[in-house]
């Protein structure tokens, strides 16, 4: 079972990937203050974060040709020193450059952690795969608070980013140590590597020439990953980067209350990366077509998300991180499976390539989610952006019914 092995290592990477990129919003009130920070300010800082996150076509481009070993030990020491370094800001302008840095580093954790899934599981089981790892982004998040919090509380806020960024080079060592590709790999068994070949689409076997983005962008089915993921993920970037300060500014919590409900969400999104590829798996047993299956998956989790609206309308913050917490489980049961089409759609040597450009759409959408609430915020208050969050996931399962064709990415564009 060396292949669960595999993507156990790569949702601990995923963990401290988004640990390291959470940990700014939990001391986000704390370092506003000692830097002097307005929440316009916060919302161009984050928003360079999502910039330099939609770069991750440039990151996949790269992890395609130099490999994983190599890839993934590179970007992960990147992260870790950049975070590091954030104890250095002395002012919002430089904290708002090393975020873009770390923006562009930590975009490698989709197109690398979807590569993975590709190369070492058949076709049946990247549902569960994708979402194992996925767990480590609601994972991440989830430990942010009481970590960070600990850490200004115990010591200071430079102090969440040198523990946290630490944690990326111990990983990047473990990674660099401990992975091989599924050929060269000493542990895994023939019978297993028999396995995993035969469970994998023969039309989605590695070409010879280097991924074209332009070829991959002429293609419908990625303009219809690309377009769900970018209505989909603004609730991400809402959950990641201001659920923490909502909680402070609007309901009244402290740091200490923060970090005690803070994670909620996260843990119900964890659930929600399980209960997404299960959801796919029970509807393609029931005989519909594995691309239907995580359609219909996303079409449900959509669904779901109708209940974010009300939380800016609820009187106890109690019930408003309940509903936040449904809401998150409903966006990771949508997002694995948009996610994990990828994988399902094209070839293999091209995966990371089209999950980073995939991704450059979905932190667009965070992107303007984030400067949006940074710019407005303060006049209309967070109610509006939880009731626009709430419906842009249906608009989302619309376009992948509309456009999504159930067939290998190398049929004809336009097919």
């Amino acid at each position: 079972m060396t292949r669960w092995g595999i993507i156990g290592l790569v949702m601990l990477g995923t963990i401290i990937n988004y640990l390291t990129r959470s940990a700014l919003s939990v001391a986000a009130p704390t370092m506003m203050v000692a830097l002097h920070m307005t929440e316009k300010n916060y919302g161009v800082i984050t928003s360079v974060f999502q910039f330099g996150i939609m770069l991750q076509p440039i990151a996949g481009y790269i992890l395609d040709i130099v490999k994983l070993k190599l890839g993934l030990a590179l970007f992960a020491v990147a992260w870790g020193l950049i975070t590091m370094a954030h104890a250095l800001a002395g002012n919002w302008q430089g904290l708002a450059f090393l975020r873009g840095l770390q923006g562009f580093a930590e975009g490698i954790a989709q197109p690398g952690g979807l590569k993975v899934v590709a190369e070492w599981f058949p076709a049946k089981e990247r549902g569960f795969a994708s979402g194992i790892y996925n767990i480590g982004a609601s994972l991440g998040s989830m430990l942010a608070p009481p970590l960070v919090a600990w850490a200004i509380l115990q010591y200071n806020w430079q102090a969440a980013f040198i523990i946290s960024g630490g944690l990326a080079l111990i990983w990047a060592a473990l990674w660099y140590v401990c992975y091989q590709s599924p050929d060269r790999h000493k542990r895994l068994s023939a019978a297993e590597h028999d396995y995993i070949k035969a469970g994998q689409e023969s039309e989605l076997e590695t070409r010879a020439q280097r991924p074209s983005p332009l070829r991959i962008m002429r293609q419908r089915n990625f303009w219809g990953m690309a377009i769900a993921r970018f209505l989909a993920d603004p609730t991400w970037g809402t959950l990641v980067f201001w659920v923490p300060l909502y909680l402070s500014s609007v309901r009244g919590f402290d740091l200490k209350h923060i970090a005690l409900f803070a994670w909620l969400p996260f843990a119900a999104a964890d659930l929600g990366c399980l209960f997404g590829p299960a959801l796919a798996l029970w509807i393609q047993n029931m005989g519909v077509s594995l691309i239907n299956a995580r359609r219909w998956a996303f079409t449900i989790g959509a669904c779901m998300m109708t209940c974010v609206p009300f939380v800016g309308y609820v009187a106890s913050p109690y019930m408003a991180i309940a509903l936040l917490c449904v809401g998150a489980f409903a966006h990771q049961t949508l997002s694995v499976n948009v996610i994990t089409l990828a994988s399902d759609l094209f070839p293999r040597g091209e995966v990371a390539t089209v999950a980073g450009m995939v991704g450059t759409a979905a932190n667009l959408g965070a992107l303007l989610i984030s400067l949006a609430i940074g710019l407005l915020v303060a006049k209309i208050g967070y109610a509006p952006f939880f009731i626009l969050i709430g419906g842009l996931d249906l608009v989302g399962a619309a376009v992948l019914w509309l456009l999504i064709k159930p067939r290998p990415a190398s049929a004809e564009a336009g097919a």
